[in-house]
């Protein structure tokens, strides 16, 4: 009796073991931990974890990928694209944007399609590519609408706003601001910026007054100024207001008083060019030059973050490729391993039978010696499996040293384009200290007195000294040459007909600075720069719709 109760209760433990270990494979395989682990990919994602957040979501992306979980598989995709613009690795960002916008357009509903669309504009914005940015937000736009998503609407529209803003298109941005207001206004994250948008709209349009009594207004009455860095762009548009109104005390006044709430470096540096633009103003010119320098240092700063950023990425990229690696490894070995457990298992079945059979004598011994031989030939083919996992993981092995060579084409890549960021930065810098040394020197040269004191005629030759003249742009090429090698004669030998100005404006161009900032540079109208760049664009006997620095990054 004892005996049947042991039994019976050996039995329920087995059956109860038996469920756990069902039960584990299968939870591991099913949507809900699927979205556990994105869930914890984002929240490292904001603890800027950054390896541990790509982990979760690449081991989130490949088992939806294996069950076409598609609502999951978007979200993985969309939030890796999201962690590598936490990164400011905009290219990979992008990758992984477009598979989200691809799975959205196949297999999901029209909101998720608004989303990625709007990650995907925002992107192109933070590379100065408005047209492609102002596509992709419209195209959102326009799923809202059909969707009737009045928040969506809203911020869309608040979006494409800041694209017209940024291209000069005040009617259209004021248009789709009008537009966003009411959609907005119960929201009191999102009506503020609205707002802000409008005031900013107001400040180009030059009502400087009605710009600044809005930003003022907004200022006393926003709950949250930190939400969004909404405080630091309102502060932004009172201090542009009186500078335009000619008001330099008040704007010096809140200049330093935004300094003094320790704003974020790009803040800093607006604020920096804000401050020289009101000592120009003032001929207090010496602290126009400090600021200058001021504005140089913090470029130099934005630039060390940024290549501390491209280190961080390799990095992360270098890790989540190991560890890619490490599962195929093991995933190999895993394999490997129940092959052998088959063949152990096959094989001591094997020896019970022939034990057996021995001890019946019911085989001859040429039945026990061709049982021999096939206990050999499974050894055999045990051995073969083994020399075959061994070259597996070889190859995983070479795989991962051309990952790294990879990753050292990457670096040097990146190492380039920041030369060419200090390289542009540079020249910016001394174009803006040639203009302001120009407008000192023109400042004092109208001044009736100047035939009496000989010292301040020295000083003024001094000044004129310090002005840069064709032997920098010799420099510039010089550098420039030394880190985009063999371009200048590659471009040369594509459009012999290019002459020495036209050449030093498509270095410009191949360094992505804008059109006000290479006007900046020659000393021209913004508009004299857009003909000389659709002149050249003609010399070099290209399309219409081609784009010159598309072309020129390929060459």
């Amino acid at each position: 009796m004892k005996t049947r109760k042991k039994n019976k209760y050996a039995h329920t433990v087995y059956l109860l073991l038996l469920c756990l270990f069902l039960y584990a494979p299968s939870y591991a395989n099913t949507t809900t931990h699927c979205d556990s682990l994105i869930q914890k990919g984002i929240d490292a994602m904001w603890d800027k974890n950054y390896v541990k957040s790509l982990e979760l979501l690449t081991q989130a992306k490949s088992l939806a990928e294996k069950n076409h979980w598609y609502k999951q598989l978007f979200l993985a995709n969309n939030n890796i694209g999201a962690t590598y613009y936490q990164m400011l690795d905009y290219g990979e960002a992008l990758k992984y944007y477009l598979e989200s916008y691809n799975i959205a357009i196949k297999e999901l509903e029209p909101k998720f399609e608004m989303v990625v669309l709007n990650n995907i504009a925002i992107l192109y914005s933070k590379e100065k590519k408005y047209k492609q940015a102002k596509e992709y937000f419209k195209k959102a736009y326009d799923v809202a609408k059909e969707n009737k998503d009045n928040i969506k609407i809203g911020l869309y529209a608040m979006n494409l706003a800041s694209v017209a803003h940024e291209t000069n298109n005040l009617t259209e941005a004021k248009k789709y601001i009008l537009e966003s207001i009411p959609y907005l206004k119960n929201e009191p994250g999102l009506y503020p910026m609205a707002q802000v948008t409008l005031a900013q709209n107001d400040l180009l349009a030059g009502n400087a007054k009605q710009a600044r009594e809005k930003a003022q207004y907004l200022y006393t009455h926003t709950k949250d100024l930190e939400y969004n860095n909404i405080g630091v762009l309102i502060s932004a548009v009172i201090i542009e207001a009186y500078l335009k109104e000619g008001n330099y005390a008040l704007a010096e006044s809140e200049a330093y008083k935004l300094l003094a709430a320790k704003p974020e470096l790009d803040t800093k540096r607006t604020v920096f060019d804000l401050l020289t633009k009101v000592y120009i103003k003032t001929r207090s010119f010496e602290k126009a030059l400090q600021y200058k320098d001021s504005i140089m240092a913090t470029d130099e700063k934005l630039n060390d973050i940024k290549n501390g950023k491209l280190f961080e990425n390799n990095m992360v990229k270098f890790e989540i490729q190991d560890y890619k690696n490490q599962i195929a490894i093991n995933e190999e070995k895993r394999s490997a391993e129940r092959q052998w457990f088959y063949y152990i298992i096959t094989f001591i079945i094997a020896i019970v039978t022939i034990i057996i059979l021995s001890l019946r004598n019911i085989l001859a011994k040429h039945k026990q010696k061709k049982l021999i031989a096939e206990r050999n030939e499974k050894v055999l083919a045990l051995e073969l499996e083994k020399e075959k996992t061994e070259n597996l993981l070889l190859e995983k092995q070479i795989s991962e040293k051309e990952t790294i060579a990879l990753l050292e084409q990457e670096r040097l890549k990146n190492e380039i384009e920041t030369r060419n960021r200090k390289l542009s930065a540079k020249a910016l810098y001394l174009s803006g200290k040639n203009q302001l040394i120009e407008e000192v020197i023109s400042s004092l040269s109208q001044l009736p007195e100047l035939s009496k004191y000989q010292s301040l005629t020295n000083h003024i030759k001094t000044l004129k000294s310090h002005l840069k003249t064709d032997d920098e742009w010799d420099s510039f090429i010089t550098h420039f040459e030394e880190v985009n090698h063999g371009f200048i004669n590659q471009l040369k030998t594509l459009h012999p007909s290019l002459n020495a100005n036209d050449l030093r404006f498509i270095s410009y161009i191949y360094m992505n600075l804008s059109t006000k900032e290479i006007a900046s540079m020659l000393n021209i109208t913004a508009e004299a720069c857009r003909k000389r760049k659709e002149r050249i664009v003609s010399k070099m006997e290209l399309s219409e719709d081609t784009s010159i620095y598309d072309y020129l990054s390929g060459i």
